[in-house]
């Protein structure tokens, strides 16, 4: 160190070295602060997928096997899965016939041993479902059908209103579905209120069925009798 300085700052050698020891030491903390102290780039951690995710299950299209709705109560049964009933007129064996519960007017006609050659079918619908203790006339005209005529008018009442009263406890189902009004489902109702209370003990009655209200009850007083 110059001479001069040392006589300037009054220090001897001993200190001036202290002071250089302590102003070095001073400088590398400084560096290895600002050297820990610098931005560095971090990794982004990997995805992690989450645990117990809940799976949605696939979305069905609207409508996609829904099962449509009846139009109607089901036909009744008798006990035991089965139905009786009572074929009668233009078959080979007529009388009463069990037969499984679901059966249609076909099956009842092929277990009366078929219809006799010649016998006219166009009145008698013989898909329809069968309902316990029904009677099956075959070859015979609805009631109050005028003579000579096709058998009735077709199912729906769209046919003139029959020329007598027809009888809520023998009539057929075909033959209920002359009435005005009265369609296919709404004749296997009739027929079947009629085999689960024992028949109709006055027209009155007729209103306990389900789909008569007041309006068609007043249409079907006059055309119908117990």
């Amino acid at each position: 160190m110059p001479v001069w300085v040392r006589l300037r700052c009054g220090l001897d050698p001993r200190a001036l070295a202290a002071l250089a020891v302590v102003l070095v030491a001073a400088g590398a903390f400084a560096a290895v602060h600002f050297w820990s102290a610098r931005p560095h780039s971090v990794r982004a951690p990997d995805p992690v997928a989450e645990a117990g995710a809940v799976r949605t299950p696939p979305l069905v299209a609207e409508g996609a096997g829904t099962p449509e709705p009846s139009s109607g109560p089901a036909p009744a049964a008798g006990p035991g899965g089965h139905v009786v009933v009572d074929v009668s007129g233009k078959v080979h064996r007529p009388g009463v016939r069990t037969l499984p519960s679901g059966a249609r007017v076909t099956d009842a006609l092929r277990a009366a041993g078929g219809v006799r050659e010649g016998t006219d079918l166009s009145g008698l619908n013989r898909a329809r479902v069968l309902v316990d203790g029904e009677q099956i006339v075959v070859g015979a005209p609805p009631e109050g059908s005028a003579p000579g005529g096709t058998g009735g008018a077709a199912p729906g009442g769209g046919g003139s209103p029959p020329a007598g009263p027809v009888s809520l406890n023998s009539a057929t189902a075909d033959q209920l579905e002359t009435l005005p009004g009265v369609g296919p489902v709404l004749a296997q109702r009739i027929v079947g209120y009629r085999a689960q209370h024992g028949g109709f003990r006055s027209v009155d009655e007729l209103r306990e069925v389900s789909g008569i209200g007041d309006r068609r009850f007043a249409d079907l007083r006059p055309l119908v009798g117990p």
